[in-house]
């Protein structure tokens, strides 16, 4: 019978073994069940790749039992790791459970708090606000994680995320500040320029001619496709051609001008999130009414109210 130790308490597992096992070996056993080589692992715990190789090996001399097959591509879980995955799961559901209640309950107005956000959203709309809040709260200190996907806040990798959504998890509990808003932009230059059909600029999943480009310039022809709104905003910038993007991120281009042509809403928004066990928290309190607070006062910007139309 193997009992695998978190704090104090431990988890039965019905592996066949008598070894102890703790919550440290099983961080290091799931990284590299998820990410397949040392690097992706290391990266993920924020250690050296050496150090995951380390642990791993430990781990197996420990259980008695090889846990990867190490193959050219990376490592592949051996049907004694397979077996053992499922416990290491609910191990990290528990501790991650354990984590949030603690510091749900923490009632001060200190400490660290970890904010997500793509980088447009940050230097667009919080950054320019935020020493507003680090100046009333000197207690608190702030990281900032920039990602365009959802950080993982059920394990805490992030305690708020701003995100552009229409729709976010269940799992957490938030509310959608303002609709975000789009328009057709494309750089005064480009306007100017006589041209025989219009160039565009669209995101790489876009295989098809998007509703906008059908209804309002067809015959356009791409020229560019990007996978990052900023990538996109510079390409348009720099006279490439018309590009649909949101409002608070072109109009904030004095070198952009915006395109008098209705289009459908997108559906999406500008969300507030956190996960539920984390919302009576002092600080993820406030951070949270400050951030709806400075979103909702840039309203003009996020839905295009006053644009610079061609």
């Amino acid at each position: 019978m193997m009992c695998i130790y978190a704090q104090g308490s431990f988890l039965v597992s019905p592996l066949n073994t008598s070894k102890d096992m703790n919550w440290d070996d099983l961080r290091f056993f799931l990284a590299l069940s998820r990410e397949g080589t040392l690097s992706g692992a290391g990266k993920a715990l924020a250690v050296k790749h050496t150090t995951v190789a380390r642990r791993i090996s430990a781990l197996e001399e420990k259980l008695g039992s090889r846990l990867f097959d190490r193959l050219p591509s990376g490592y592949a879980m051996t049907q004694v790791a397979e077996n053992l995955y499922p416990h290491a799961l609910s191990m990290e559901e528990l501790v991650q459970a354990a984590d949030r209640e603690v510091f749900g309950m923490d009632t001060q107005l200190k400490g660290t708090l970890k904010l997500t956000a793509s980088y447009d959203v940050f230097t667009r709309l919080i950054t320019p606000k935020l020493s507003q809040f680090t100046d009333q709260y000197p207690g608190i200190d702030i990281e900032l994680l920039s990602s365009a996907t959802l950080a993982d806040l059920a394990g805490r990798q992030a305690d708020i995320a701003l995100r552009l959504t229409p729709k976010p998890p269940e799992y957490l509990v938030g509310r959608e500040v303002l609709p975000l808003r789009h328009g057709v932009y494309a750089s005064s230059k480009y306007l100017q320029t006589k041209r025989v059909t219009e160039k565009l600029i669209l995101w790489r999943a876009e295989r098809e001619m998007p509703e906008w480009v059908s209804d309002h310039f067809s015959g356009a022809r791409v020229v560019a496709r990007t996978t990052e709104i900023m990538t996109m905003v510079d390409a348009v910038k720099n006279h490439m051609g018309l590009a649909r993007m949101p409002c608070y991120v072109a109009d904030a281009e004095s070198s952009l001008r915006r395109i008098d042509v209705a289009l459908a809403p997108s559906g999406w928004g500008v969300w507030v999130l956190s996960h539920v066990d984390l919302r009576s928290t002092a600080r993820v309190r406030v951070c949270r009414d400050f951030l709806i607070d400075i979103i909702r006062q840039q309203r003009v910007l996020i839905e295009g109210l006053e644009s610079n139309y061609y």
